[in-house]
């Protein structure tokens, strides 16, 4: 009995053994030839480097955790849009009539405000104007045009006009280098989970 039950564990381990031989022949590394040498060579991504934020005094440091935190919020919800526009544009687009194009908007909607709607609702108006931002960030298109190609214009000339009373602006471009870099810096951040 017990020579069976060594045997049976020298064929599991001969068997791991084998299996991580097969795994480490797969991980091939590229070479170059180099005055008759190989050396390995792999390409790498782009690696983006921001340097220490260096504040001139601790109310420029709050202003910036601050906007860190709005960024933070309001981020998964421009990117819940940017998602919802990229998989009901093309069915959107190949509706035949106006009542089928209504029902993919309505459709769209339902599933942002059924996920969101509560907390969308307790935006502050500087959290809805860095969203704004962010939605033509994803989308690559305002606010007000998203409105104005899906509701039409007379609702999307509503939205601005109350959008303007709160002092925001859905005709907002989203400028990555100049206006809104420090955004798009918290958003590096975000996406590479140091923040």
């Amino acid at each position: 009995m017990k020579k069976l039950f060594i045997y049976i564990m020298l064929a599991l381990l001969g068997s791991i053994e084998a299996h991580s031989q097969i795994l480490d022949s797969l991980n091939i590394l590229e070479g170059i030839q180099q005055d008759g040498d190989t050396l390995p060579h792999q390409t790498i991504g782009a690696v983006v480097v921001y340097p220490k934020r260096d504040f001139k005094n601790t109310r420029q440091e709050r202003r910036y955790w601050r906007l860190a935190a709005k960024v933070k919020k309001v981020y998964p919800y421009a990117k819940k849009a940017g998602e919802l526009l990229d998989k009901y544009e093309a069915d959107y687009e190949a509706a035949n009539s106006p009542k089928e194009k209504r029902r993919y908007v309505k459709q769209a909607e339902k599933e942002l405000f059924d996920e969101y709607g509560p907390q969308l609702k307790k935006l502050t108006l500087s959290e809805g104007r860095i969203l704004i931002k962010l939605i033509d960030r994803q989308t690559g298109h305002t606010s007000y045009d998203l409105i104005k190609d899906l509701k039409g214009g007379l609702s999307a000339f509503f939205w601005q006009s109350v959008a303007r009373i709160f002092g925001n602006d859905l005709k907002d471009d989203y400028d990555p280098v100049a206006e809104d870099r420090i955004i798009e810096e918290i958003i590096f951040y975000i996406e590479a989970g140091i923040m």
